[in-house]
């Protein structure tokens, strides 16, 4: 989104003190990450473990026009700024504003769920691409940085705006929802994720329901009937409803779902204006539920069953989300390592025991802030070893096996063959990343 750096400080004024400094310029969209800079857009620098204040200048000399301050101009930078009293702040106010500058006929997709967030942005996008002029949220940018982010530099021709909405406590999505204004939500699970911030499963379905309760009433919420906490949520929505699954009271429904050699699933869907066969380019049964609220989105905003079918056939998600990297040696790796809680590891587990190896071994990390870990890790050692699947754990005995290090992960998986299919799966603070990245080929 162009604008000119004086009408954002007025805009910004009207919430909290602001001031141009130096001459206007029109920037281009935004970033807070000096590394990522276009050329023209607006530096934000957040104040966290690190100050992005430090980063101003090379944000300058990598081509931002302006930037945001809480300090004052930075000394030795050339370039205009605006002056307000905290840089995370304005940047949601900036988010505010630019959603209001959109043509009125532009909608919001919010998304949410304790899985499958990430994939069912990245399907959505896919799905509406074909006849509708979308922008996405990037990567995981699904927070209240990223979400404003992704407002900031959609282009202001964007007929559907789908943001991704993260959780890490009550009040959160709400407030992401207050940016955004979404007319559109879609909650894809109800899991083990975050479960310590909120006391628990319930604690999460209550966060997440958050989303269905912002709808407008001209809205839609887009449920999965496969999840008795989700579809449970059409009570605290005044939108209208369009559930998705495999249950037979599903409004977009998948039968006749079968996994190819790779786990790669092809399947029927039905829905309300008439059925597809449907295959994904990428692994998981659990993708096509994915793929299936996508679907829903795009039934709710008119699009065609046969444009939505096309777009998924070529659809690409984000990195380290079930993604097949085979390596020098021959060996399949399901590159899974994004982030990890019970639900979706238990998934990937599943994937993995239907592929196409003599030999399927699970390489697994942490899964991070569960209420109940001990119980938690252990029941997904017994998932493992009831699908025949070796579990090798890397940086933790939670799992009730010895565990090994990064580096020798990296060695043990370089040495498998084309005999071996590899899950390697964690949360973030894992870093399991590392090992795919040391044995993928360059």
């Amino acid at each position: 989104m162009r604008f000119s750096a004086r009408e954002l400080a007025e805009a910004l004024n009207a919430q909290s003190p602001a001031r141009l400094i130096g001459p206007d310029f029109v920037v281009d969209g935004v970033s807070f990450d000096s590394r990522a800079v276009v050329p023209g857009q607006l530096f934000v620098p957040i104040v966290a473990e690190r100050d992005g204040h430090d980063f101003v200048a090379d944000a300058v000399a990598r081509g931002a026009a302006a930037y945001l301050t809480s300090r004052g101009p930075i000394a030795g930078v050339e370039a205009t700024c605006i002056e307000v009293a905290d840089t995370a702040a304005a940047l949601i106010d900036a988010a505010r504003w630019a959603r209001t500058r959109f043509p009125a006929g532009t909608m919001a997709v919010g998304i949410t769920g304790s899985v499958g967030k990430t994939s069912t942005k990245d399907f959505v996008a896919a799905s509406l691409a074909g006849e509708r002029r979308v922008t996405a949220s990037q990567k995981s940018f699904n927070n209240e940085q990223g979400l404003p982010v992704t407002i900031l530099n959609a282009p202001i021709d964007t007929e559907v705006l789908v943001l991704e909405m993260g959780m890490r406590g009550f009040g959160q999505i709400d407030d992401l929802c207050r940016i955004g204004r979404p007319a559109i939500g879609v909650v894809t699970r109800v899991g083990e994720a975050h479960t310590s911030l909120v006391g628990g499963i319930e604690g999460v379905a209550r966060a997440k329901g958050e989303l269905v309760e912002a709808l407008p009433s001209f809205g839609v919420a887009v449920l999965n009937a496969d999840d008795h906490r989700v579809i449970a949520m059409r009570s605290r929505t005044s939108a209208g409803v369009l559930s998705y699954g495999e249950n037979e009271a599903a409004d977009v429904r998948i039968s006749r779902l079968r996994l190819d050699d790779l786990g790669r699933p092809s399947f029927h869907i039905d829905t309300p204006n008439g059925g597809i066969e449907l295959s994904l380019p990428v692994a998981g049964r659990h993708m096509a539920s994915n793929a299936a609220a996508a679907i829903a989105v795009g039934v709710a905003l008119g699009v065609s069953i046969e444009s939505m079918a096309a777009g998924l056939a070529t659809a690409r998600i984000a990195d380290h989300r079930m993604a097949e990297v085979t390596t020098p040696r021959g060996a399949t790796i399901l590159d899974d390592c994004y982030n990890a809680n019970p639900t979706s590891m238990e998934a990937a587990l599943q994937t993995l025991a239907t592929m196409r190896a003599s030999r399927k071994t699970a390489v697994v990390g942490l899964m991070a802030e569960l209420d109940d870990p001990s119980r938690s890790h252990a029941a997904i050692a017994e998932v493992a070893r009831s699908l025949g699947v070796r579990l090798v754990a890397v940086g933790t005995d939670l799992y009730g096996v010895e565990p090994i290090t990064i580096d020798e992960a990296c060695t043990f998986v370089a040495e498998m063959n084309a005999d071996d299919a590899v899950l390697v799966k964690g949360s973030r603070v894992a870093g399991l990343e590392r090992i795919v990245e040391a044995i993928s080929p360059r």
